[in-house]
């Protein structure tokens, strides 16, 4: 077997290889150090403005600080929409492992109802994860501390305490005041849309309806910021700065709740609206709609079955009848339609008819008939025709003045379009023409069409606010203001800073005794011995002007007669009234609409007379304080 030698080692080889090997490992090294100080150098010197920002973004929160919602007041400072302290059970949907489980928790400790978490889960939808949505609002001091005992086991949900709002003369104000609710999905597009999202980064609720909803933006006021340092469980430690938010301004209503709440006892359980306004400024003064709803249920969260109760209810309590509801304006508006007679020449004041209670065109069968069967008799002018309400003397005059004239003239006095109200909540009403009847039917117009505007009826409606719209501006001789509810605001040192009226192109006309004339005819409607309103309006210390309505909700047939209680209950007619007092100078118009009642004399005339009474009792006692002294002399 052959031997085999051993190499001898090259040692000086080995050492110039482990040198090379160590200079190579060497060089790697700094290599990979030069690339970490590079690094470092762009971490913490070139991008340290990025870095610290996002640091700080771990470490520093900036929480939005909702403002508080500015308060509303009648015109004598009653608060009719204040702010109230509540405790709401909240929860951040991010912060949550498992809802479902959360929630059934909740249920078995607090009761939440099956209805409660379907309405969370819907405004889930609506919201980021990251901003808490209230689960169950208006917690009570017990399930205040039950949750607090336990609070440990529910992470991302809390108890936090909110201003919300509250309405103390619940439904007396509803359609006007209106309310606030839970910002939904449409909100919140609406919201973005405006660019106005941020600003209502940590509001809970926004003006749905009424003045809530109008004047939203003078209401809501600015968010606000805070600055906090959190730890890594998201706690906050401590604030490190604090931006407060601006909050909504107190504003001041025209209204007074006292003649409000008279209006609402006044209509009692009959179904209608009355208007107060003043014939100064236009501002209302009172605007009740019968019947109401308390809006504090919608501040929480209307239940399911309290508003289809409300939505289906045959009254229409959703419905503000002041502004939204459309009435035949009847007989209030012949004063207005006289004095376009008179503006037209088609009369003058010495025309005068004979009524027969019976008008008849040319060539024509159909006859149409006076309310009062047998007629007013001889020597029917226009200041007769209105103190009587005499429908055959306007069914001649419509019928000589035309249809465009009658649209022409009375969309001068507002019909037919919206008044500029500071409500949303409006309907323009229809004032009939040609095109109108050609655009809605594809049908020509009628004479017998002209006929019934004549007096009120046919396709003619109008809303209550516009009857004291027109009235206003039959009043001040063609002035025409503005139908206000915002009266101003209260500033800092207390003081009332007033909104300045708004008026509108005047009513001009050519001669300026035609104004007289009409008001004359209204003055004797209420004063005259035969006038239509004389005795709602008996032994009054002021006096007034007006004009009554009876508004028919359907045709009588040529040989029938109109027996109220043989009709349906809601086509029974409208009992209406427009007037205004004191007569000489005047201060407020009253508008009353009473539904399915019976005529304007019996129903409506007493109620603006209990209005008128209301409102100088209050404002010039010395009326009825120098009435009662001549009645103890006499006794």
């Amino acid at each position: 077997m052959p031997i085999k030698r051993q190499t001898i080692r090259d040692h000086s080889a080995e050492a110039n290889l482990f040198a090379r090997r160590t200079v190579i490992a060497a060089l790697v090294v700094i290599a990979l150090l030069a690339l970490v100080v590079s690094n470092l150098y762009v971490l913490q010197v070139e991008h340290h403005d990025d870095y610290q920002t996002r640091s700080n973004g771990n470490r520093i929160k900036v929480l939005p600080i909702a403002p508080n919602r500015g308060l509303i007041y009648d015109r004598n400072g009653v608060l009719l929409a204040e702010n109230r302290p509540v405790y709401s059970l909240e929860v951040i949907p991010e912060k949550v492992s498992d809802l479902d489980e959360t929630l059934q928790l909740l249920r078995e400790l607090m009761g939440i109802t099956d209805e409660e978490i379907a309405d969370f889960k819907k405004a889930l939808r609506g919201q980021r994860r990251f901003k808490p949505v209230a689960l169950r609002t208006r917690l009570s001091e017990e399930e205040v501390a039950r949750f607090a005992s336990r609070s440990h086991r529910f992470p991302g949900v809390s108890v936090e305490a909110r201003l919300t709002r509250h309405y103390p003369f619940q439904e007396t104000l509803t359609h006007v005041v209106g309310y606030v609710s839970k910002i939904n999905k449409k909100d919140l597009q609406k919201l973005q849309e405006a660019g106005q999202e941020d600003n209502y980064a940590a509001t809970y609720d926004i003006g749905k309806l009424g003045i809530e909803k109008y004047h939203e933006d003078i209401l809501h006021g600015e968010v606000g910021f805070q600055q906090v340092e959190v730890n890594s469980q998201g706690r906050i430690i401590r604030t490190l700065n604090v931006q407060p938010p601006t909050p909504g301004r107190d504003i001041v209503l025209n209204l007074d709740i006292r003649l409000q709440q008279a209006a609402q006892q006044a209509l009692a359980d009959m179904r209608g609206t009355i208007v107060i306004s003043s014939t100064l400024t236009g501002g209302i003064l009172a605007m009740y709609s019968n019947p109401g709803y308390d809006p504090n249920l919608f501040v929480h969260g209307i239940s399911s079955k309290n508003y289809s109760a409300l939505l289906n209810s045959p009254d229409r309590p959703l419905i503000n009848r002041a502004t939204q509801g459309q009435y035949p304006p009847a007989s209030t508006v012949k004063p207005l339609l006289g004095l376009l007679g008179l503006e037209s020449n088609t009369i003058d004041e010495q025309y005068s008819i004979n009524d027969t209670g019976r008008f008849r065109l040319p060539n024509v069968t159909h006859v149409w008939r006076d309310w009062k069967k047998w007629g007013h008799g001889k020597d029917v002018n226009i200041t007769k025709a209105i103190e009587l309400s005499c429908d055959t003397y306007y069914y001649g005059l419509a019928y000589e003045m035309g249809i465009d004239a009658i649209s022409d003239y009375m969309s001068e006095f507002g019909f037919g379009d919206y008044t500029g109200i500071d409500l949303y909540e409006e309907s323009d009403a229809n004032l009939p023409s040609r095109g109108w009847k050609r655009a809605r039917f594809n049908q020509p117009w009628y004479i017998g069409d002209t006929i019934a505007v004549g007096i009120g009826q046919g396709y003619w409606t109008s809303t209550p606010v516009q009857l004291v719209h027109a009235t206003n501006a039959l009043v001040n001789n063609g002035t025409r203001f503005v139908p206000q509810i915002l009266r101003g605001y209260y500033e800092a040192n207390g003081e009332t800073s007033l909104e300045p009226l708004k008026t509108l192109r005047p009513i001009e006309i050519v001669d300026q005794n035609n104004w007289h004339i009409i008001q004359d005819a209204m003055f004797k409607t209420v004063n005259s011995e035969i006038g239509t309103a004389r005795f709602a309006f008996a032994n009054t210390p002021y006096q007034s002007a007006g004009k009554t309505g009876t508004a028919q909700l359907f045709s009588v047939a040529q040989d029938e007669e109109y027996v109220a209680e043989e009709v349906d209950e809601r086509l029974r007619d409208n009992a209406m009234y427009i007037g205004y007092a004191p007569y000489e100078a005047p201060e407020i118009t009253v508008a009353v609409v009473v539904e399915n009642v019976g005529g304007g004399s019996k129903y409506a005339a007493p109620m603006a007379r209990k209005m008128m009474d209301t409102y100088f009792e209050l404002y010039r006692p010395e009326m009825f304080a120098s009435t009662a002294n001549e009645q103890g002399a006499g006794e």
